[in-house]
């Protein structure tokens, strides 16, 4: 144990996602004592890490005297700029290869990306490590990580450094902060129900511990010498679960397995790509005001619509990388059907991965499974009713408004379009409105009472009596609120009577002054932009509750500013009198 203690590794970007399940596992194998080196001027670590091994790694000390390096630091893929990613991708691992060989250093393992090879436009099905850098890629993170690996496998072979590149594909898994939180957050926007082009492109996707194995395999391979050795350094290699899956059906598993709808709507990138471009526009104008880094860019559409999988034999055969954890579980149907033989209350369709370990999606259990704290039926535990479902009153009205019932929401919009269309938009008085409308309800009821309970086989559910009653409390309830307003009105009027209260005779000036606003606008116009606002704007702002309240407070806070501002101004005038 003496001589392993005295070989040391080097982690940078040791607080990322990937790299500390790498410092997880070289400490638990006992291979290195490890230090970690980070990009951040403060490294935020959960509480079980403080006292583990992550944060034991980052006490340790500086990084002289290390055996290994694994250059896994990056920025975040997702912010479009280039000199942040150049600075870092190329300059900053310019400057790892020239430490490593000052300090003699012996391997570097570099942390790459498959989207070194991936030019945005063209699909790869299967693609291995023969393929050459794009003339133009994807995006700036792409382009620059395509530099920064060239740079790596130069490198091989300088003053006694063996040099190798991992190419993980898409990695998830416990702890990820990218991934699953962005697909949850949309889910919780409403933006999950859409598929970005046909739904039918493959992926490979990688977990995150088979991603902190194959860097060490890599690093293994490196240090075995000889020929092995040789064969192995100054190359790159494509790394996945070598389980490709349809893109959407896995972002589905992750969202089913958290409790919420799997996307079902399909928009065609072509029809997104010009409203990613519009936004990525509008970022670039206003990033420096403060607008957050835009989720809908060129290059993530043409990410989410086009097919990526990537063949391992390169690195099966010179690193001797084979995935630890599975994507899935494959059982063939043959025992699933002995499964339902020997437990017969089990049917194929109650047969999911959250339900039976052994025919699950192994590296897909464990991934939702860390995150209970996303769970659909966690965050309405926690938050509780919105504030406009309890405005709604949290019955049927808001269960329609709110889109939670589709059917029922559906069915109220046809029923006031028709309405609408039929005895608003003709050009009727409010009263002739009114009097259609109970005529066409009248003969309904009348008819819909004379048919007989069976009509050819179907069955007619008669319209019982009772949802025509009102009941004495219901009578007393509406008896209050009117008494109740009527007393508020006069206590207002008594109010502007006094002439104290400026502040309320404001309020009723401006209430006034939109009623009259309104009142300016006719029946069919008011309802024809009613109708549809409510539908809409409702469901928005449940959905953006906390970003709209800020807005309105930031709204309320300017206006009371400025007024107080004028107040001030106009006591100061009068003073001066």
């Amino acid at each position: 144990m003496a001589d392993v203690q005295e070989r040391w590794c080097v982690v940078t970007g040791g607080r990322g996602f990937a790299a500390r399940h790498l410092v997880e596992m070289l400490i638990r194998y006992e291979m290195f004592q490890v230090r970690i080196a980070d990009l951040g001027p403060a490294i935020k670590l959960e509480p079980d890490e403080e006292e583990g091994t992550v944060g034991k790694a980052m006490r340790s000390g500086p990084c002289e005297g290390a055996e290994v390096v694994f250059h896994m630091a990056a920025p975040d893929s997702s912010v479009n700029n280039h000199q942040l990613h150049h600075s870092v991708n190329v300059l900053g691992t310019k400057n790892i290869i020239d430490a490593c060989v000052e300090l003699k250093v012996k391997r570097l393992i570099y942390t790459s990306s498959p989207s070194v090879v991936f030019d945005g436009v063209h699909g790869i099905i299967n693609g291995d490590e023969s393929l050459p850098y794009p003339s133009k890629h994807n995006d700036s993170y792409s382009a620059t990580k395509a530099e920064g690996e060239a740079l790596v496998i130069k490198s091989n072979d300088t003053k006694g450094l063996l040099t190798c590149c991992i190419r993980p594909s898409s990695i998830f898994g416990p702890g990820d902060r990218l991934l699953v939180p962005s697909l949850i957050a949309a889910a919780r926007a409403g933006k999950s129900k859409f598929i970005i082009g046909d739904g039918n492109n493959m992926y490979d996707f990688t977990y995150v511990e088979n991603v902190a194995h194959a860097h060490v395999c890599a690093e293994r391979a490196l240090a075995s010498g000889g020929a092995a050795a040789e064969k192995a350094s100054g190359q790159a290699y494509f790394v996945t679960n070598m389980e490709p899956i349809k893109f959407w059906e896995f972002v589905a598993l992750i969202l089913e397995g958290l409790g919420y709808e799997r996307p079902s709507i399909k928009i065609p990138a072509s029809v997104m790509m010009p409203i990613a471009q519009l936004v990525e526009l509008t970022y670039k104008l206003l990033a420096a005001y403060g607008m957050k880094v835009p989720q809908l860019t060129p290059s993530r559409i043409r990410l989410l619509s086009c097919s990526r999988t990537f063949c391992c034999l390169k690195a099966n055969d010179r690193l001797g990388y084979t995935p630890i954890v599975p994507l899935q579980v494959p059982v063939l149907s043959l025992e699933i059907d002995l499964l339902c033989l020997v437990i017969p209350h089990i049917q194929h369709s109650s047969l999911t991965f959250l339900e039976i370990d052994l025919l699950g999606w192994e590296g897909l259990r464990r991934t939702i499974e860390s995150y209970p704290h996303l769970r659909a039926e966690q965050r309405l535990k926690k938050e509780g009713p919105s504030k406009a479902s309890l405005f709604l009153g949290s019955g049927r009205v808001a269960d329609t408004l709110l889109w939670r019932n589709k059917k029922q929401t559906l069915t109220a919009a046809l029923v006031l379009a028709a309405i609408y269309f039929n005895f608003i938009a003709s050009g009727f008085t409010i009263i002739t409105s009114i009097s259609t409308i109970l005529l066409v309800a009248s003969v309904f009821l009348f008819i819909h009472g004379r048919l007989p309970q069976r009509i050819m086989g179907y069955k007619f559910d008669k319209v019982p009596v009772s949802c025509f009653h009102v009941s004495e409390e219901t009578s007393h309830q509406v008896a209050l609120s009117v008494v109740s307003g009527w007393n508020s009105a006069v206590k207002g009027l008594k109010s502007l009577c006094k002439g104290a209260d400026c502040m309320f005779f404001i309020k009723v000036a401006l209430s006034l002054l939109i009623l009259s606003i309104l009142g300016t606008i006719s029946l069919q116009s008011l309802l024809a932009i009613g109708i549809p606002g409510a539908f809409t704007l409702f469901f928005i702002y449940e959905k953006r509750e906390e970003e709209i309240d800020h807005v309105l407070q930031d709204i309320v806070s300017f206006t009371w500013k400025l007024k107080s501002d004028i107040s001030g101004k106009i006591f100061s005038s009068a003073k001066d009198r």
